[in-house]
């Protein structure tokens, strides 16, 4: 049985429900009220803003019904129902002592594990079939990147991927970007030489989120693809040496690109990024685009250097990867903030010709989300 207790201020009320007891200010509950005065009722955003509600809100009354709450605010004199179980999803009086390093609900970190359950989805069905698409979406949320099998052989057909569920970044290198051997190279991924695992363009501000990569030609010996999950090899880093985790994410290294007349890219961010509340965010690590560190005192330097190295040789480690060779047809993509890309060498026999471009993860997330809302039903209401 659900009840409620108001405290006799009325600076915040008491939520007792089957999931515990949690507490809300009034001052919180007004600011995010739904009704039709509050928010807009297509768009769901807010009608007024923080100075339009009185800053000594109060909570005059508030009735428990079986699925919601009455609230009357004072000195409105203003009531709002609320559903109990958004209050409960939304809940902020939890316990929050988090261990810097947190991984989000819906994040599942992996290894060389995951080799024979990589997450992979049918062009035709990923196409044709809502649902396909829906699930696949929700691997690529959760482990950081998909592969996709069987699409069409021909220039460009990766931007009907992209047409899944965002838009295609464009960039100095353009829509998209050739990656096989050429004559004067001016990156060393358009080599046949094996590359170490690596975000991409961390000297970009903001780096590229999401990146695709379809495979046109494929008839050279190796030049197998692997990815590692960096979140994996972060919270691996801090179980070895806490030391070595805190001073890759409290200082920033520096990454920098001028491999093209008229370009100089520069950036300055944390190898490991953690949120305030210290969850894990982003990793970028890129040894072919790392500038001269300047951000590290000297008495730090040392130890930062160290922690790369170990970051690195984790990375390196053959059972931390997932490798899988791509046909003509088939792509993958991946969460560019988080999991680390590499190729294998290849011969200068036959041919590899793959096309790669850039989208954005808030478009990816967005698509899943607004199917999962739908899907289950909770439309945007927020109270």
């Amino acid at each position: 049985m659900t009840r409620v207790t108001v405290e006799s201020s009325g600076e915040f009320l008491t939520l007792h429900s089957s999931k515990g007891a949690y507490r809300f200010h009034a001052i919180w509950l007004r600011d995010n009220a739904s009704d039709p005065e509050t928010r807009e009722a297509g768009s769901r955003q807010r009608l007024i803003t923080l100075k339009d509600i009185p800053a000594p809100t109060r909570i005059a009354q508030a009735e428990s019904k079986a699925t919601s709450i009455d609230i009357t605010f004072r000195p409105e004199e203003k009531t709002v129902s609320y559903d109990l179980g958004w209050l409960e999803d939304n809940a902020y009086d939890t316990n929050r002592n988090n261990v810097s390093g947190w991984t989000a609900n819906g994040i599942e970190t992996w290894d060389c594990g995951l080799m024979s359950a990589v997450p992979t989805g049918k062009y035709s069905a990923l196409t044709s079939n809502s649902d396909a698409l829906y699930n696949w979406l929700g691997l690529v949320n959760r482990y950081g990147f998909g592969k996709i099998e069987g699409g069409p052989i021909e220039e460009g057909a990766l931007f009907k991927i992209i047409d899944l569920f965002g838009y295609v970044r464009e960039t100095n290198y353009g829509r998209l970007f050739e990656v096989r051997t050429e004559v004067n190279p001016t990156n060393l991924a358009f080599t046949g030489l094996g590359l170490q695992a690596h975000t991409d363009n961390p000297y970009r501000d903001p780096s590229p989120t999401i990146q695709l990569l379809y495979c046109l030609e494929s008839s050279a010996a190796g030049g197998e693809n692997m990815v590692v999950d960096g979140f994996a090899a972060a919270l691996r880093l801090r179980e070895e040496n806490e030391e070595y985790f805190d001073t890759l994410a409290n200082y920033c290294a520096r990454f920098e690109y001028a491999g093209e007349a008229g370009v100089c890219l520069t950036s300055r961010r944390p190898m490991i990024e953690v949120t305030p509340d210290g969850e894990l965010v982003a990793i970028r690590f890129n040894n072919r685009s790392l500038a001269a560190i300047t951000d590290v005192p000297f008495d730090k330097m040392a130890t930062y250097y160290a922690a790369y190295r170990r970051l690195g040789e984790i990375i390196d480690d053959e059972s931390m990867e997932v490798a899988f060779r791509l046909n003509p047809g088939d792509a993958f993509v991946l969460d560019n903030t988080r999991v680390l890309h590499a190729r294998k060498g290849y011969s200068g026999e036959g041919t590899r010709w793959l096309q790669g471009c850039y989208a954005d993860k808030d478009g990816l997330r967005s698509t899943y989300d607004a199917m999962s809302r739908a899907k289950n039903g909770n439309g945007a209401d927020l109270g």
